[in-house]
């Protein structure tokens, strides 16, 4: 096991990852693969329980979890609430808001948890390739910076980290969504077959597939037993990756850890190390090490190296034209249809059928004619789940009623003026600067919800769905949890603040491969290409200090 301690006799380490998250979890995993004596640092505490997905345990078709607190309890959560996954089960993995102030200049949801493991708790476990077209995309259409990196040179480590977690999926051979390595494939239930045959039938070249979920096991356990929840929740979970490096005895874990600045060495021009405070005791420490991995969130990142300033660096490590903090984007969903199904079904979802649905892939704007949108650029996919429709008619009948629901995930594009800055005049309780974030959908986005909610319910009724209804809500950034940018990488220092191997251009042993670092965001979940640029960032890392380059 890993040592978790707060006192540790020695400063001195070969890495430190700042952040126990999916990225930052995979940092330390790879990171001890290779021989490195590894500090971790996480600004909040080890929590019983972490060990399980702590969205695993939903009922099956159920949408969204159930609130079942006082309100005096809910009030600590204004924020935090409005996230789907949050739930009187799962309080104990988000912030109490009023603990942790932000600045919304324009309305964003900061969905967080301090906790070892971080989202990886929380994380619903969807993996999709990223696809060639979506690393040229921004060179192609002129929106954004191109990436320095192309979908050859991450696909290697895509291989890496799936044979490491596990993914369950279908071979469909798309080229905007890349297959996996695949362990295994789950089964549509019937209402999603029916769906699928029927849009098959009715468009060309669009598809309705299983949704890809990390899912290590080659044969599924008994759909009827608490079993199957029990081992999804407990793959690709990151505080199990942190076990899984602590294996190493390599691994050293400091919980309760507030990282308040990268230190900078004006002589040797190149980071030493990091200023931590302890959190409960707000003790500062430094500790040291010759490469630095910061994952502590998109805006966790993003803060902490603006709040590591100094005579090089007067605006922020890094920040030498203005673009850290700048190009925030996410996703934007709850836009699609819901229908009922025209037929009755006997079948009974099994327990954990909830950590799966449907997929429709991206059918707009590919590279030809045919789906060419020209009422915006990029594209969006749909995710979907089926449900028994609630009666008290039919409640204790065999055959009972499903709607199926089509959602939709569509990309944002990168621009200037979604941004976070820091706010000194608003502290926080450790006396930190907050953060305050200014992020909107454009008409770009907006134009594309049109054609989420259409097509969602034309599928729909060409399937011969009843009672269909199309969905739009007022979208609101950061509600999808997939924030990205901000430091993002690129070919030009003048307009990125990372190169291709992850590393900051004028500080190159400071590597940065959690959210923070996208060029843009697609349409698919961020998590498994985070965990892929994580992957080849450490291999880098590793080679150049063997060369003695870092």
């Amino acid at each position: 096991m890993f040592v978790n301690s707060n006192a540790f006799p020695h400063a001195t380490f070969d890495a430190i990852v700042v952040g126990s998250g999916i990225s930052g979890s995979w940092a330390a995993k790879e990171l001890c693969r290779h021989q490195l004596r590894t500090l971790l640092l996480e600004k909040g505490p080890a929590l019983a329980g972490a060990g399980q997905q702590a969205t695993a345990f939903n009922g099956p078709g159920q949408l969204q979890p159930v609130i079942n607190m006082h309100e005096t309890d809910l009030a600590r959560y204004p924020v935090q609430r409005q996230c789907d996954a949050f739930s009187s089960e799962t309080s104990q993995y988000w912030v109490i808001d009023p603990e942790h102030p932000y600045q919304q200049i324009k309305p964003f949801n900061w969905y967080r948890g301090y906790h070892l493991g971080g989202r990886g708790v929380t994380w619903t476990r969807q993996c999709y390739r990223w696809s060639p077209m979506d690393f040229e995309a921004n060179a192609k259409d002129g929106c954004g910076t191109d990436w320095p990196i192309r979908y050859r040179e991450l696909e290697p480590w895509y291989d890496h980290v799936e044979t490491c977690i596990g993914i369950s999926g279908r071979n469909d051979r798309l080229p905007q969504v890349p297959d996996s390595i695949y362990t295994s494939m789950m089964e549509m239930d019937p209402v999603e077959r029916y769906f699928s045959d029927r849009v098959q039938a009715s468009y060309h070249g669009r598809i309705v597939t299983i949704g890809r979920t990390a899912y290590p096991f080659k044969t599924m356990p008994p759909a009827s037993s608490r079993e199957h929840r029990v081992l999804c929740s407990h793959y690709g979970n990151s505080v199990n990756l942190l076990k899984k490096a602590g294996t190493t005895g390599l691994l050293h874990v400091m919980t309760n850890s507030i990282t308040i600045a990268v230190i900078y060495d004006e002589q040797q021009q190149r980071a030493t190390g990091v200023q931590v405070m302890d959190a409960i005791s707000g003790h500062t420490t430094a500790y040291f090490a010759p490469v630095i991995f910061l994952n502590a969130s998109t805006l966790g990142t993003t803060q902490l190296l603006l709040q590591s300033t100094s005579t090089r660096f007067p605006y922020g490590m890094g920040n030498d034209y203005g673009i850290l903090g700048h190009y925030l984007m996410d996703h934007h969903f709850q836009a699609g249809a819901i229908g009922e199904v025209p037929i009755r079904s006997t079948y009974r979802p099994p327990l954990g059928k909830s950590l799966n649905g449907i997929y429709i892939p991206r059918f707009r704007n590919l590279d030809d004619k045919h789906t060419h949108h020209t009422d915006y650029l990029r594209g969006f996919a749909y995710q979907g789940i089926s449900a028994p429709i609630p009666s008290t008619s039919n409640a204790n009948s065999l055959q009972r009623k499903w709607a199926l629901r089509v959602g939709a995930w569509g990309e944002q594009l990168p621009v200037y003026s979604n941004q976070v800055k820091l706010n000194y005049n608003v502290k926080d309780k450790y006396g930190l600067p907050t953060l305050d974030i200014n992020c909107t959908f454009g008409d770009n986005e907006h134009a594309m919800r049109a054609d989420m909610t259409t097509s969602a319910a034309e599928m729909l009724e060409k399937a011969g769905f009843r009672s269909v209804l199309p969905f739009n809500l007022p979208p609101v950034p950061g509600h999808c949890v997939h924030e990205m940018g901000t430091a993002r990488m690129g070919r030009d220092p003048r307009t990125s603040v990372l190169n291709k191997w992850n590393q900051l251009h004028c500080v190159p042993n400071v590597f940065i491969t959690d959210g923070a670092c996208m060029a843009s965001s697609a349409c698919q979940n961020p998590s498994l290409t985070y965990m892929a640029l994580t992957a080849r960032a450490v291999d880098h890392a590793v080679g150049e200090m063997k060369r003695r380059n870092l």
